[in-house]
């Protein structure tokens, strides 16, 4: 697929992607708390009942697309909060076996799947992971994608002191890819009325990657297209 972006070169340094080790990256503890809902920044309310598991908010097709127009995946590709299975729906599009589970039970993939505690390997991993285990999903990620992986966040992932120490400049992203247009996520089957207030990204790391994180810009027009 052609690249549908616009793309420059960020002056985040670029480490050696080394394998996770708990020492470096808590997988359960030490969350930084700026992108934890009782922190200070918090997303939007919206968001607020993906915590309890019974209610959720799938990831609108477009958002996917935008992902697999400007990035390769190559073999297996595990969706592991696989919710309602939207976003494993779209990830078939790339011709790839797809791989879904989730920690709840929302109708679609492999149920009961702990990705925090999972010893399971893939070539790829692409999830839209819960907003108070971002880090946590980063850490099994770096130690279970075989190849690449990529987590649908916030933009303001990138801020965070203990983020900078822990994961950014031990484990910096090959590539993050910023939304012109603004995510609204709402319960399955709500008509969507508006536009979202947060700004989101992919996040992506590839362990094929040399070279300073890559910072690039999805071109509008993703919703209209697919929405």
């Amino acid at each position: 697929m052609a690249c549908d972006c616009n793309r420059i070169h960020n002056v985040v340094p670029q480490l050696k992607f080394s394998p996770y080790t708990s020492k470096n990256l808590e997988v359960r503890g030490n969350m930084d708390r700026t992108y934890n809902l009782n922190g200070g920044f918090k997303p939007t309310t919206k968001r607020f009942a993906d915590l309890d598991g019974p209610d959720f908010y799938p990831t609108p097709r477009w958002a996917t697309f935008a992902l697999i127009d400007n990035e390769k995946f190559k073999g297996d590709i595990w969706e592991c909060a696989c919710g309602d299975g939207a976003m494993s729906q779209v990830l078939s599009e790339t011709g790839e076996r797809i791989i879904s589970s989730d920690l709840y039970n929302r109708g679609f993939g492999e149920i009961g799947h702990d990705f925090l505690s999972t010893e399971r390997s893939s070539p790829n991993i692409i999830t839209n992971p819960p907003f108070n285990s971002a880090e946590g999903f980063v850490a099994t990620a770096l130690r279970q994608a075989q190849g690449k992986f990529a987590l649908l966040l916030r933009l303001a992932f990138l801020e965070g002191a203990n983020r900078s120490r822990t994961i950014f400049h031990k484990h910096p992203p090959s590539r993050v890819w910023v939304f012109s247009e603004r995510i609204t996520f709402y319960p399955k089957g709500m008509k969507v009325t508006g536009s979202g207030t947060t700004a989101y990204a992919w996040f992506v790391w590839d362990k094929d990657h040399a070279g300073p994180t890559e910072l690039a810009w999805f071109k509008p027009g993703y919703k209209q297209r697919y929405a």
